[in-house]
């Protein structure tokens, strides 16, 4: 965030040609929504790699490593900009990683196979996968498109944090880590380069000793970072500003959609608007693979897709609230409340509207055996497709139209207040239409209200590592 907010205030012309020179951009494959936008959420997938380019990384072990999605975060930012969720992503879960059409060096495009039920962190550099692939296993897994994607190799961890001359991290107890070479005593520390990296680097010496206590310490790295990038000492010293906007151009490579200073300014401003208190960090809810004996891999545990869900439909992971959306939010529950019909009394007819094939088929066959609403039928085809699922109904059909809603997780916007057509038999009916946001029969279409309780931190907490 810092390094962009440096671009606007560069001002020669030279500098600013300089800092475009510097940036990486490779291609999206059309794996991204085609890029941020200002008036809607920001999705942007962050993937840390564990290629040991570049000076001083090759002493690291597996110095042969392509550069695997060792650390990946999805970071959401809200519509509103009032609060954001960085996401990890666990390198060991086991996940399907999708095929994969990858642009090559001359222009052409390749098909690279995807595989079931392997590591994530082989999302990127394995059988020469690029960004844009870990950017669709993570649509695959989370149900949600990133806009961007930004890859950090060991340099920018080291450059990063030297730019802004260190970070203060807490240590709960002293660490002397072999693997990560990383040695500190207790209490709050000053890091930054080499010390920084291996702090990021260490597992053995923290928590279980695994990759999920690395997660946890990789987080409080990065809300110290945070901190330090939004204090005035930071943002007000000219000196460091144009060291971090030389680092992260160099460090960093961006998608095809981020390839100027002038995009990344604008990212950046929109990303400046957030208070460090309402940025959450948490994990992606796991458990061991019960399919080993020897623990060394992680499955989804159900909470996770509550999470998904969350991130997706913009809810707040932080104490947020403002008066619109609980005045919109109430206005919402008015349309449901009131009497409503018997199931078997409510007449509908079912269009597909967007959904996949064979929607509207599996939503009457569902509601006939499963629901009781027998006065329903499919009636093909809409004459055009909608974003959101629409249920259209007569005002003498509203208590039909709240037992639907009630029956099928319908959100209060679904409900149009129109006309009734006729049915086969004739008699009039409600039009349910589904859009392409319908996930499937007995799926609940209602966004949620309020995030499901996972383990978190807030990026304003100075956290001690154990």
């Amino acid at each position: 965030m810092a390094f962009v907010l440096v671009a606007g205030a560069g001002g020669a012309y030279l500098y600013i040609k300089h800092l475009n020179d510097n940036i990486t951009a490779v291609s999206d494959d059309g794996a991204s929504t085609g890029g941020f936008q200002k008036d809607k959420a920001i999705n942007i997938l962050l993937i840390g790699t564990d290629k040991r380019t570049g000076k001083g990384n090759e002493g690291y072990g597996d110095s042969g490593s392509v550069g695997h999605a060792d650390t990946t975060i999805l970071l959401h930012v809200s519509k509103d900009r009032s609060n954001a969720t960085a996401l990890s992503i666990p390198r060991d879960l086991i996940v399907d990683v999708p095929d994969c059409p990858t642009e090559q060096e001359d222009g052409t495009s390749k098909v690279i196979a995807g595989n079931t039920g392997v590591r994530f962190n082989t999302s990127l550099g394995q059988d020469d996968r690029t960004p844009s692939c870990t950017m669709r296993t993570v649509t695959e897994l989370t149900g949600v498109k990133p806009d961007n994607f930004m890859v950090a190799d060991f340099n920018a961890v080291k450059t990063l944090t030297t730019a802004v001359d260190g970070v203060d991290v807490c240590l709960g107890k002293d660490i002397d880590d072999a693997d990560s070479h990383l040695k500190l005593s207790k209490g709050m520390q000053h890091i930054s380069g080499e010390d920084a990296l291996a702090f990021v680097r260490t597992r053995h010496s923290v928590g279980f000793g695994g990759d999920l206590s690395r997660i946890a310490l990789q987080q409080q790295f990065l809300s110290a970072l945070m901190r330090k990038l939004k204090s005035n000492d930071t943002l007000t010293d000219p000196t460091k500003m144009i060291k971090l906007a030389e680092a992260g151009t160099k460090a960093l490579t961006v998608d095809s959609q981020l390839d100027s200073i002038s995009k990344l300014k604008d990212l950046g401003l929109e990303l400046g608007k957030l208070n460090v208190k309402n940025l959450t960090f948490t994990t992606v809810p796991v458990i061991d693979n019960p399919a080993e004996k020897v623990k060394a891999t992680v499955v989804l545990k159900p909470t996770a897709a509550a999470v998904f869900s969350a991130i997706k439909n913009d809810v707040s992971f932080t104490e947020v609230a403002k008066k619109e959306k609980q005045e919109k939010k109430d206005a919402e529950a008015a349309k449901l409340k009131g009497t409503k019909s018997a199931a078997s009394e409510v007449r509908v007819r079912i269009l597909n509207g967007g959904a996949e094939a064979g929607s509207a088929q599996e939503t009457l066959q569902w509601l006939q055996n499963d629901e009781g609403v027998l006065k329903s039928e499919n009636a093909g085809n809409a004459p055009a497709n909608l974003s959101r699922t629409t249920l259209e109904y007569a005002p003498d059909q509203a208590d039909q139209a709240r037992r639907l809603a009630d029956i099928m997780g319908l959100p209060g916007s679904a409900l149009k207040p129109g006309e009734s057509v006729q049915n086969s038999q004739g008699l009039p009916a409600m039009t349910l239409t589904l859009g392409k946001d319908f996930e499937g029969a007995g799926v609940s279409l209602t966004a949620p209200t309020k995030a499901p309780d996972v383990d978190k931190t807030t990026a304003d907490k100075v956290e001690c590592a154990k």
